[in-house]
Parts: structure tokens; C-alpha cells; sequence
């Protein structure tokens, strides 16, 4: 009786000591070999403009592309300026704009925004100038290239009605947002749905032109009761939702759609370095070289409900 327990024992413990071992290996560091990726500058330019203020709140943030595991390093630009007018209709790169110069006020924040100390004249940029015929430009010198997008403003409808709805989608623990707008008749709309958290909606008009309209979104993140949720949408043409639809889809469960995404996604920003015609707004001829994010300069209308 002794032996076969002993020897039961003796079993066990060289099972024990081959677990051990074999867990041991899985606990070794594999290396990865991950391709190297060129560093871009990233212009997170998306102007949202409310119309109750005097001056369009603009910020301007510069990054700079990082390896896959690592987040984007603050960029200081050489320069950043805005030209903003209403474009010429017989001549649309006519630039007899006014200049709104960008500086960047607290040092190392990458964030640029209109030089209101010491100069004679204000660089911000006031809201009552805003209509759908204003054309901005953001000229950009960094590290010896110059970017350049250009843009249109863009307005937005309201939100009708903004409530909480009972439905789930996958769990229980789902939470529905239903959301009411009411298209403008006969023009092609977009629209841009910011739920906070990265978690934005793009829409277009395509089947409800002219028509009131509710749909339903349910946020990832868990909501809790007697937390408040403000709803944004923002004006947009068919660039900037294409852009948006295109970051929703690449960056889906993996925390906001201006991070760097998985895959190259291009916006508006264009490498105009030594360009010298200017009709010619768009990298033709270079197309690897141009910066990451997008400029936008666009109205954005929101409400607020409380999470029961």
C-alpha cells in the first residue's frame, strides 16, 4: 500500500514538473517583426463652428505619425496660417483672402490657434463672415514640405428630437439612442453624428430627401443611468463623410476615429511643396507624399439627454 502511493505520488509530481515546464516556455518574449511605417505629419483640423459665438473656435492640432504600438508625438509646425474669403466664381483659386495667422500659445501642446497678441489687427475668424460660399485654406510648413487643404463651410440641420428607446442590439445591456432630423429638399446632405467617445455616424440623404427622419445608434461603451450624453451633428460635404465613413470602418471597436488608423487613410491634406501652379491643388505626380487628418471648417448643432 505504501509503494503504490508513494508511487502515485512520484506520478503526479513528474506531471506537475512537465506543467511547469511547458508553461514556462509560453511565458517567453516573441519578437514581431512589424513593417516600418514613414512618419507623417497628422493635422487633426476639424473646425466646429457655433454660431451664437463671435469667433469660430478654431484649434488646430499637429502630430506626427508614430510605430504601431505608439501614440502619435506633438509636431511643432515652422508655420501654420488660414487664408479664409469667398472664392471668385470666374476664377476659384483667385487667394485675395484674408489671413488668420495660427501660433501655437502653450508650448508643446501642438495645438495652433489665431495670433490675437500683438498684432494690430485680430486673426480670429468671426461666425457672421460664415456661408456656404466661404472657402478656407490651411497652409502648413513642416520640417521643409508645405501642406496645403482646402475647404468649404459647411452648415447643418438640427436635431428634432433627441430620446432614449427601449430596443437592444446584441445584449441586453444595450443602450438606444433614437435620433430625429429633417432633411433640406432637393440638395445632396451629409451628415456627421458625434455620440462622444470616438463614436461618430456618417449619413447621407440618398433615400430621405426632404423627409423627416429617425434612426437608431447603439453605442458601444456602456452607458450608465443618470449619465449625461450629448448627441453633436456636424455639417459635411461628400469629402469629409467619406473621409468619416472610411475611419469608422477601419477604426471600429478600437477607440476613436482620430487616431492613427490601421491603414492609411487620406484626407485633405496635400504636399504642395514647390508647386508653382495654382490650379493644381492635389499631390498629382507625388502620390506618397501627403499628410495624414483632415481640415474642416463645419457647423455643429448638439443636445443633451440624462441615460435612465
Amino acid at each position: 500500500m505504501s509503494k503504490n502511493r508513494k508511487s502515485r505520488i512520484g506520478t503526479f509530481g513528474l506531471c506537475a514538473f512537465c506543467a511547469f515546464i511547458l508553461l514556462s516556455s509560453c511565458e517567453d518574449v516573441i519578437d514581431v517583426d512589424l513593417p516600418e511605417t514613414e512618419t507623417r505629419l497628422v493635422v487633426n483640423g476639424i473646425v466646429r463652428v457655433d454660431i451664437t459665438q463671435e469667433f469660430a473656435n478654431v484649434k488646430i492640432r499637429f502630430t506626427e505619425s508614430s510605430s504601431f504600438f505608439d501614440d502619435n508625438t506633438i509636431a511643432q509646425v515652422e508655420s501654420a496660417v488660414i487664408l479664409v474669403g469667398e472664392s471668385d466664381p470666374e476664377d476659384p483659386f483667385n487667394l485675395n483672402f484674408g489671413t488668420s495667422i495660427l501660433k501655437e500659445f502653450v508650448p508643446g501642446t501642438g495645438i495652433y490657434e489665431p495670433d490675437t497678441v500683438g498684432n494690430d489687427v485680430d486673426d480670429r475668424i468671426r461666425t457672421d463672415f460664415l456661408n456656404p460660399n466661404t472657402t478656407f485654406f490651411l497652409i502648413v510648413e513642416y520640417q521643409g514640405r508645405r501642406y496645403a487643404g482646402q475647404t468649404m463651410y459647411v452648415p447643418t440641420v438640427p436635431i428634432d428630437n433627441l430620446e432614449q428607446g427601449d430596443e437592444t442590439l446584441f445584449d441586453d445591456d444595450d443602450t438606444e439612442i433614437k435620433v430625429t432630423i429633417t432633411d433640406i429638399p432637393e440638395e445632396e446632405n451629409y451628415y456627421v453624428f458625434d455620440f462622444q467617445e470616438g463614436e461618430f455616424l456618417a449619413l447621407d440623404d440618398q433615400f430621405i430627401d426632404g423627409q423627416e427622419f429617425e434612426f437608431s445608434f447603439f453605442p458601444e461603451r456602456d452607458l450608465s443611468p443618470g449619465e449625461e450624453l450629448q448627441v453633436s451633428i456636424l455639417g459635411a460635404d461628400q469629402q469629409f463623410f467619406n473621409y468619416i465613413d472610411l475611419l469608422v470602418e477601419q477604426t471600429e471597436n478600437d477607440g476613436g476615429v482620430f487616431e492613427t488608423p490601421a491603414a492609411t487613410v487620406r484626407g485633405n491634406m496635400f504636399d504642395v511643396t514647390g508647386l508653382d501652379n495654382r490650379e493644381i491643388f492635389d499631390n498629382v505626380g507625388r502620390p506618397d507624399s501627403f499628410a495624414l487628418g483632415y481640415f474642416a471648417v463645419i457647423q455643429e448643432l448638439n443636445q443633451t439627454i440624462i441615460i435612465d
